[in-house]
């Protein structure tokens, strides 16, 4: 049960910032908050997925495939915002995130039907919290 608060915290917390974000635009120049509300809605959508590769987790019986389209999924997503930030600290959760990613994946393909997934769940943690402006 604790597994499924998770990510509506991590999609509280992204909304949190994203209200921030908004705030911060009386005050900031615009490409500032372009930027974050990039960062933001990135995050928001990597807690999605993180959503996501849990259940399939949970439910690895069931369609094992669906762990892969989620890790697919924050990779890309991770891609997205890499790209779009010069954010010292953004880039190191990125970067943190995408190792938990790949630790998941390659125990998915060494056979693991339920990993940890807890190390890619707290990188996202970190990464919406950094997405701040």
């Amino acid at each position: 049960m604790a597994a499924s608060r998770r990510p509506r915290r991590l999609t509280a917390v992204a909304a949190a910032v994203a209200a921030v974000a908004l705030t911060a635009g009386l005050t900031t120049g615009c490409d500032a908050v372009d930027k974050a509300l990039d960062c933001v809605q990135t995050a928001d959508t990597i807690a999605d997925s993180v959503t996501d590769l849990q259940q399939a987790v949970e439910n690895a019986g069931d369609d094992p495939t669906k762990a892969d389209d989620a890790l697919d999924s924050i990779d890309k997503n991770l891609d997205s915002i890499g790209d779009k930030t010069d954010n010292a600290d953004v880039g190191k959760a990125v970067d943190d995130l995408q190792a938990a990613v790949t630790n998941v994946r390659d125990s998915i393909n060494d056979g693991d039907a339920t990993p940890d997934i807890s190390p890619v769940t707290d990188a996202a943690g970190e990464l919406t919290k950094v997405c701040t402006p």
